[in-house]
């Protein structure tokens, strides 16, 4: 049998996990986090609705918690073959899945805590999923390979990965099924990045493919121009700077964090923006750059022009600071000087986002910049939907900080990118496209787009449905 099932980013945006068979051979392409609700997140996150040690082999697209968070959980299960992806992903999935047991942790230990102070019954305790050493067994299973470097999975299944463009190693999945030149050629975008990012390089154009796996994240929005980025960072910046304020960035710790980095560096050298301290308050973002640092090799020629590895990093400068510690980030709240606070999560589910929320949200003299997609029913939504009055630790506040969203910052590729990515594929030989990881109403414009565009079969998966590959 070869078929393909969604058991997870199917009509929602987290939780990525595709099990392609092909030919008595179960592999795993992603398994990420279903980021959410509380209650519902955890519901979904601590148990698997297929047999994690049925798997030959697992492929990890990319180091974002919604695509890699749950193989600790997945190792722990009994998951006992190879992790596959790019060193770089590898690298970075080490750092997001031990702070996701960091978080879980802290998060359990933190409303044990308001318990006992202060006991509601609508506060609900939840024991982590998985620990550190439930992680570094899970890092053991993984096995870095270059792009365009073909691995052999299982009998008659055979790997190569294609930088994607969406985040430092990013990979699109290419599977060939079946011996002797008759089989057939599964492609998986993983997240598909856009072209003229800062730092990476753009997506690359998959070898013909007779059915592909395309996300669908903005498959109903369209980006500005990434040109435009720099312009909106600055204007944000210097008006909230005049009004004394601060600029409140939840951003993931992963990528986001880094590209704001680059331009908030140019912004400054080139004289654009007040010359304000800026706060990187994420020890996972800290160690995340360092990363990057670590990676020239996934640079773009412009990245690699302007900042020789050898010469200057994308990286550091003059106002730049980098907190690391629970004291340094509570010190934050007490300046009483315009700054810039980059902390993590990006959705605001978690992390030390949430106090310099609880500390900002109310001030209206502070901005606070979306720069990412926000799923729905997180805090991150709430925000970025305007609403007047939110919860954070279970606590009403009411939101008097100004909020923008800057929709040049997405790593995601939107419709009209996304169409022109696949029609730049073999569409003679491709059979059809089925979408995943996007909410329904983008998923059904971007379906009716990519058949306008003239691609012959084109299929939204639902979460647990299985279709048969011939």
């Amino acid at each position: 049998m070869r078929a393909i099932t969604a058991f997870g980013a199917a009509g929602e945006v987290t939780g990525s996990k595709h099990l392609l068979e092909a030919d008595g051979a179960r592999i795993l392409v992603d398994c990420g986090v279903f980021q959410g609700r509380r209650e519902e997140a955890y519901r979904k996150n601590s148990s698997f609705p297929f047999d994690p040690a049925s798997m030959a082999a697992a492929v990890n697209s990319h180091g974002h918690l919604d695509h890699c968070g749950s193989y600790p959980l997945l190792a722990k299960k009994g998951f006992a073959g190879d992790i596959v992806s790019t060193s770089a992903t590898r690298d970075l999935a080490a750092l997001v899945m031990m702070d996701s047991a960091h978080i879980q942790a802290h998060d359990s230990g933190f409303l044990e805590k308001q318990q006992r102070k202060r006991p509601q019954p609508w506060r609900k305790i939840m024991a982590p999923l998985f620990d550190e050493r439930d992680v570094n067994a899970a890092l053991r299973h993984y096995v870095a390979v270059d792009y365009g470097r073909p691995r052999q999975l299982a009998d008659g299944v055979a790997l190569t990965l294609y930088d994607a463009g969406h985040i430092l190693g990013s990979a699109m999945a290419r599977f060939e099924i079946g011996a002797g030149g008759g089989g057939l050629a599964v492609g998986f975008t993983g997240d598909l990045g856009r072209r003229n990012m800062p730092i990476i390089r753009d997506p690359e154009t998959l070898p013909p493919v007779d059915y592909l796996v395309c996300e669908s994240t903005y498959g109903d929005r369209l980006h500005d121009p990434m040109e435009t980025a720099m312009d909106d960072l600055a204007e944000a910046i210097k008006g909230t700077a005049a009004r004394g304020g601060r600029v409140i960035i939840p951003s993931f710790a992963v990528e986001r964090t880094q590209e704001l980095i680059y331009f908030l560096h140019k912004l400054h050298d080139a004289g654009r923006i007040p010359s304000l301290p800026v706060y990187v308050d994420s020890p996972m973002a800290v160690s995340a750059t360092a990363i990057f640092r670590a990676h020239p090799e996934c640079y773009d020629a412009e990245t690699a022009r302007d900042f020789p590895f050898a010469g200057g990093s994308p990286f550091a400068f003059d106002s730049l600071h980098y907190v690391t510690s629970a004291d340094e980030s509570k010190k934050l709240n007490d300046l009483a000087m315009p700054c810039i606070i980059i902390a993590s999560s990006g959705m605001c589910e978690g992390g030390r986002i949430l106090h310099h929320l609880v500390h900002g949200v109310s001030d209206p003299r502070n901005t606070i910049l979306i720069v990412g997609f926000m799923a729905g029913h997180t805090l991150g939504r709430a925000l970025a939907d305007k609403l007047t009055q939110v919860k954070i630790f279970g606590e009403p506040y009411s939101v008097k900080a100004r909020v923008k969203i800057l929709n040049s910052f997405s790593a995601h590729a939107d419709w009209k990118e996304i169409v022109s990515w696949v029609s730049s594929l073999d569409t003679r030989r491709l059979k059809a496209v089925f979408l995943v990881h996007g909410e329904p109403a983008a998923q059904a414009h971007l379906k009716a787009r990519l058949l306008e565009k003239g691609i012959k079969r084109v299929e939204i998966l639902a979460e647990g449905e299985s279709v048969e590959l011939r």
